[in-house]
């Protein structure tokens, strides 16, 4: 059985500040990186134990360079940095992988259920829409991995974005790590955590992989709303691409694959 893992940093146990997720402050950053590792260890360790003989995780947080690797079962190999590659956050996907999970993502932009949601950029994005549905970076990574008939099977991170995996897929299986309030966040133990980490993934590895599958549409219409006007104006510029307004840029297309292209170079 191969497995694929991508781990985020703002949907760990805990994580309430930027500071947090941010090497350059690693007074703050050090304690929640363990803590990222240790919750994709639990989930791998999981995995294993359900029968998984191949294990490939995809560091996908910032740098790309940030779980702590002899802290990690051995089966594991690491894709660390970021190749500039449209999979992104589940670069090295393919249809040889018998599912997926998601470790720390976090809820999507616009949110009040995470003080730090955000997609893909907290810095550029306002939001990204498919078919006027608002995308987390989960949905974008969760189509992206359905590209390959890979299903999705595990997600942690905040309660908001466990809501929004139900209403994507009820049959993944979820565990939420923490509660965003406005600036504020409510946390369980970490070591509560790492245990529904790894009763969920026993769980997950146990069902019918085939559910998790995500609905690709058959008709994509995309857009992106930058924070500046700027960044939609250079963006439009892309084959295929329009303005729909002075900050969204929009990409229609059917094949999700040209999607992610886009996304890679307009953002």
């Amino acid at each position: 059985m191969k497995i694929f893992i991508s781990a985020d940093i703002e949907g760990i146990t805990g994580i309430g500040h930027w500071n947090e997720t941010d090497k350059a402050f690693p007074n703050e950053y050090s304690w929640f990186q363990k803590q990222m590792t240790a919750e994709v260890a639990a989930a791998a360790e999981a995995a294993i134990e359900g029968g998984a003989t191949e294990i490939l995780i995809k560091d996908a947080h910032d740098s790309g360079r940030n779980l702590i690797l002899d802290e990690l079962p051995e089966l594991c190999n690491v894709v660390r940095g970021w190749a500039g590659h449209p999979l992104s956050m589940v670069q090295e996907v393919d249809a040889s992988f018998d599912a997926i999970m998601f470790i720390g993502y976090h809820s999507r932009a616009g949110q009040n259920t995470n003080t730090l949601a955000h997609t893909m950029s907290s810095a550029r994005i306002a939001r990204m829409t498919l078919n006027g549905q608002d995308m987390s970076e989960f949905y974008v990574h969760g189509l992206a991995a359905s590209y390959y008939g890979v299903p999705s099977i595990f997600v942690s991170g905040d309660e908001g974005l466990c809501q929004e995996v139900a209403e994507h897929n009820s049959t993944i299986e979820t565990v939420a790590t923490i509660k965003g309030e406005g600036s504020s966040v409510i946390s369980q133990h970490p070591a509560q955590s790492l245990k529904m980490i790894r009763a969920g993934v026993a769980k997950a590895i146990g069902g019918d992989f085939s559910k998790g599958l995500l609905s690709i549409p058959d008709k994509l219409e995309f857009s992106i709303e930058f924070k500046k006007h700027q960044e939609a104006y250079r963006a439009s510029f892309y084959p295929g691409a329009n303005l729909i307004n002075p900050v969204t840029v929009g990409f229609k297309t059917e094949d999700y694959f040209e999607l992610l292209r886009f996304n890679l170079f307009a953002y």
